[in-house]
């Protein structure tokens, strides 16, 4: 915060931006709470007229059945034939609203004794209560009622697996009543199946939400589930197509059916979310076999809230807009002195020093600051000056002794890799001197027997006339190789015999050389040899290139590894030409040493070689027009690359 102004703000309306917003948070997490506590309170009341319905129904069902055990048409209709029997309890069924009514004998009860209701019943007392009929009892009593009872089970998010597909069984007021007409004794039984009894889902839902506030048109809902699905209600799946079918939540299923408690809270159903009641249903046996649920949409009341944070906050930042601007102006006759003094240090800091406050006309201890600050301002100007002028003197003098230190350092520096590279190739010139020496004389005896073998033998050597003429070939090379040292030391005395080569015929020749190296290891040799243009070089160079990289591959990847050949077409700064590289699955060169592997002498294997390999190599391809080059692959191991430019059109149609 770098303004005064702002700070000054912030400083004034602290308290407002700080205790208003807490105030308001504590207002509406409490109207929140009662808000919220006032839905679950009406869900509550809902939930217990649903309740009450639901057991008038069984009620009036056991009062109808008993007036009619006994009533005078019921004894008459007993004595009657079967067929005027019948008629009778189907004219009774259909007027009483039952979906069965049937009359059984006391001889007759002990096979349906299971039934609490008819055990009751033959005891003499009447009762009611609600029980599940599986299918093939309903399909005793009418395939309708069967047909009727089976809905076919929809996937249903957030509730409990499960591997069934159909609900068959039944939700039935089952009644029983004791009858002792003349003559007859038994119970009379009767029963409403609740599943796809819409009438008796709606008229819950008309005598809960009367009103449009929680109710209104699809908002309130009443279901009635046997277990935990949905066999009668009025929650939409679609559009117009009742939810018939569908599970309730794991959550709400866990509370109600498992612990036996009541559901007052917020609960997904089928595709929204709803304020929900759950109450369970016990049978006639106390075992609990599905739930009472009213419910309606929370979307409604959420939407209010939310338009109430709003309305709220908007007020607040009102509140806001209106203070803020009333207080600047209130503040003005601070903030302006304050910011001039402001503008005139940045007028200062920017480079001009002679700007100044002046006379703001104010008396107090903002004026009295701004004339010690130009005062300061004065002060400031003038050693300014006085640094200027020292700095300007002081830099001449650095320059001159700079211009004569960098000059001193360029000579040092020009001697000093005079002297460095004197003495590598005085080293080089002895150490050719000695090797050329050491090398003749054993390579001079080696020639000389294998002419005397020639001589001796004559006609003879057919049969190794092969391995003599390599024993030639390769003295000629080492003579070749003695002669390359002293061109590396002084190349101004030698000029190469070039040709025009296709790399991947030297690179078999090569192969064929190191066999000997290869063959006492592990190493498994692939070649992939690419198109690659002709190049123009010595082949004995860069026979000798390949194979002293072969062989220090070879040394790097120890007992076993895999060398790799690989030529192709390659271009550097517009110039096409062939890419020739030897990759192994050794260690790699050191990091730090990767820029230092062509220096003379340069060698990982002290005490082994004279580590002139690399740094001859690169000689013989520079000279070639080429460039050699070493990396780390991504894969481990060390690659060497030669590049070669490709031999010039003349040169390939002379030959």
């Amino acid at each position: 915060m770098s303004s005064v102004r702002l700070r000054l703000l912030i400083l004034a309306l602290l308290p407002l931006i700080v205790l208003m917003p807490f105030l308001l948070l504590l207002g509406m997490t409490r109207w929140t709470a009662d808000y919220d506590a006032l839905l679950i309170a009406n869900v509550e009341s809902d939930l217990r007229i649903a309740e009450q319905y639901l057991a008038q129904i069984v009620e009036s069902t056991g009062s109808d059945l008993e007036r009619l055990a006994e009533s005078t048409d019921f004894a008459a209709a007993l004595s009657r034939g079967d067929a005027a029997r019948a008629g009778f309890f189907e004219s009774r069924r259909a007027a009483l609203g039952l979906d069965f009514l049937y009359y059984l004998p006391q001889a007759d009860t002990a096979a349906q004794a299971r039934w609490p209701v008819i055990d009751a019943a033959s005891g003499g007392r009447a009762a009611t209560a609600l029980d599940i009929f599986s299918g093939a009892e309903l399909e005793a009593l009418s395939p309708t009622l069967a047909q009727r009872a089976r809905i076919e089970l929809i996937e249903t998010e957030a509730a409990v697996p499960t591997d069934r597909t159909t609900e068959d069984r039944g939700m039935v007021v089952h009644g029983a009543s004791p009858v002792s007409a003349p003559g007859h004794r038994g119970v009379l039984v009767g029963g409403i199946l609740l599943n796809r009894n819409l009438q008796f889902i709606d008229t819950i839902n008309a005598l809960v939400y009367l009103n449009a506030v929680t109710g209104g048109e699809r908002q309130g809902t009443a279901t009635l589930f046997l277990d935990d699905v949905r066999v009668s209600t009025n929650v939409r799946l679609f559009e117009d197509v009742r939810a018939l079918g569908t599970r309730v939540s794991a959550v709400v299923r866990g509370a109600v059916l498992g612990d036996g408690e009541t559901w007052l809270a917020r609960a997904f159903v089928v595709n929204d979310w709803y304020i929900s009641g759950y109450l369970p249903i016990r049978d006639s046996f106390g075992d609990r076999i599905g739930m009472l649920y009213v419910g309606f949409l929370e979307a409604p009341f959420t939407a209010q809230k939310r338009a109430a944070y709003f309305w709220m906050f908007a007020a607040f930042a009102a509140v806001l807009l209106i203070s803020a601007p009333l207080f600047l102006r209130l503040a003005k006759s601070i903030f302006a002195p304050l910011e001039r003094m402001t503008q005139t240090m940045r007028r200062v800091e920017s480079g001009n020093l002679s700007a100044r406050i002046g006379d703001i006309g104010a008396r107090d201890e903002i004026g009295t600051v701004a004339a010690h600050l130009d005062s300061l301002l004065n002060q400031v100007q003038d050693r300014d000056q006085r640094l200027r002028a020292y700095a300007e003197d002081l830099n001449a003098r650095v320059e001159a002794r700079t211009a004569e230190l960098r000059e001193a350092n360029a000579k040092l520096e020009t001697t000093y890799r005079q002297l460095v590279m004197s003495e590598k190739l005085a080293s080089i010139g002895e150490i050719t001197a000695g090797v050329a020496h050491e090398i003749n004389n054993p390579v001079a005896v080696i020639q000389g027997n294998v002419d005397v073998i020639r001589d001796v033998l004559g006609g003879k050597t057919l049969p190794v006339e092969t391995e003599l003429a390599l024993i030639d070939q390769q003295v000629t090379r080492i003579d070749a190789i003695v002669g390359k040292l002293l061109q590396f030391a002084r190349p101004g005395e030698f000029s190469g015999f070039e040709e025009t080569i296709a790399l991947p015929p030297v690179l078999t020749d090569c192969l064929v050389l190191v066999d000997h190296v290869l063959s006492r290891k592990a190493i498994r040799v692939e070649t992939h040899f690419g198109d690659a243009p002709r190049v123009r070089i010595d082949p004995g160079e860069i026979q000798q290139v390949v194979i002293n990289l072969i062989v220090n591959a070879t040394q790097a990847m120890g007992e076993k590894g895999v060398l790799t050949l690989v030529t192709g077409t390659e271009s550097r700064d517009g110039q096409r030409g062939a890419v020739l590289c030897v990759r192994d699955t050794g260690p790699g060169v050191p990091d730090e040493k990767l820029s230092t592997v062509f220096d003379p002498f340069f060698t990982t294997k002290l005490g082994q070689g004279t580590g002139l390999g690399l740094s001859i190599s690169q000689e013989l391809v520079q000279r070639a027009g080429g460039l050699i080059t070493v990396e780390n692959h991504a894969s481990g191991g060390a690659e060497f690359c030669v590049w070669l430019p490709e031999a010039d059109a003349e040169e390939l149609a002379a030959e």
